[in-house]
């Protein structure tokens, strides 16, 4: 009964775009979408931190569109970073885009509620070959050239039902937008039917997913970094704000650490002093060896850091089970 009305409201959205009763607007370059279909995390950020690079490899020079979710920063445009130097933390333009800004050298990386016109705006001062679009699926006014649809197959009820209810965005059905379904956080074939079925059965027809996982690649403090052997069998604290917290653990657990303490905090989680104490407090009760979050808090958090425990963020690879080949060749006939 709940969903009702916002099933409506999604669907009578989507409809006035295709009858293009609301308009559609073309950048002059192409635009590749990353996005999802449900509220929370499923690794949006490092795909299209993969695509930027898999662009920048291919000879173009591609800039990162992002909203800018509860970011600081009241500019209507802001460049983030022009590939060369960043221009603003994570509090002025938002963690997720300070976060791809600093791990992507040579991308240009820039926030903004009005995608289409930020885009315009760059291209107004920079030489962009090409537009990703940050968390772009429900984006609708802007047209896209390839629309990735990312699915968290390590969560399954995620998308049995739509807000307020569930976690949905949009019902099932709209994934057939999608120019790629993408499972992410595959750590077991076996978890692929939960999800793909659901979808098959929305769709009425079959798909062939790509499939991806996260595998944690080392740990990167303040001012140095560790492998990730060197806390294996360690007693930790751990906290995020992520929208995916649960997994963040089982990765965690996963190579070994002991987990005797966790905080798990809103996602995109300001943090600043008081948020540190409420930390230091928990670390003064737990009493671990090392303190341990994600990259996206580790940036936030970091110029308050005054907690006399070791922290470092763990830092995840983004690897392809099936269908990166295809993926490639699509991006570069870009």
């Amino acid at each position: 009964m709940l969903t009702g009305p916002y099933r409506f409201a999604t669907c009578f959205r989507t409809w006035l775009y295709e009858r293009g009763w609301l308009a559609r607007r073309r950048l002059p370059r192409p635009v590749v979408s990353v996005g999802n279909l449900t509220v929370g995390g499923t690794g949006k950020t490092p795909m299209a931190m993969w695509v930027a690079g898999k662009l920048l490899g291919y000879g173009k020079k591609p800039c990162i569109l992002s909203r800018g979710y509860r970011r600081k920063s009241q500019r209507e445009f802001l460049l983030v970073s022009d590939g060369t130097s960043v221009f603003a933390g994570p509090r002025e333009a938002g963690d997720e885009p300070y976060l791809m800004a600093t791990r992507c050298p040579g991308v240009v990386v820039a926030v903004g509620a009005d995608r289409y016109e930020l885009g315009r705006w760059v291209l107004s001062q920079r030489p962009i070959d090409c537009f990703i679009l940050d968390d772009g699926f429900q984006h609708l006014s802007l047209d896209r050239d390839v629309n990735l649809l990312l699915v968290d197959s390590s969560s399954p009820a995620g998308i049995q039902a739509l807000l307020p209810v569930g976690k949905l965005r949009e019902p099932l059905g709209e994934a057939r937008r999608a120019s790629d379904i993408i499972l992410t956080r595959v750590d077991d074939e076996s978890m692929i039917a939960d999800v793909l079925d659901p979808i098959r059965a929305a769709l009425g027809s079959a798909i062939d997913p790509i499939t991806t996982r996260f595998t944690p690649k080392t740990l990167m403090g303040a001012s140095e970094s560790m492998p990730l052997s060197g806390v294996r069998r360690k007693r930790a604290l751990l906290f995020s704000g992520i929208g995916n917290p649960e997994s963040f653990r089982r990765m965690v657990t996963a190579f070994g650490v002991q987990v005797v303490d966790e905080l798990v905090f809103r996602d995109h989680e300001a943090y600043g002093p008081s948020r540190v104490a409420e930390i230091y407090r928990r670390v003064e009760r737990s009493r671990p060896d090392v303190v341990l979050t994600t990259e996206k808090d580790l940036v936030k958090v970091e110029p308050d850091w005054s907690v006399p425990v070791p922290l470092f963020a763990v830092c995840l690879d983004l690897e392809f089970l099936d269908g990166e080949s295809r993926l490639e060749r699509t991006l570069a006939a870009l």
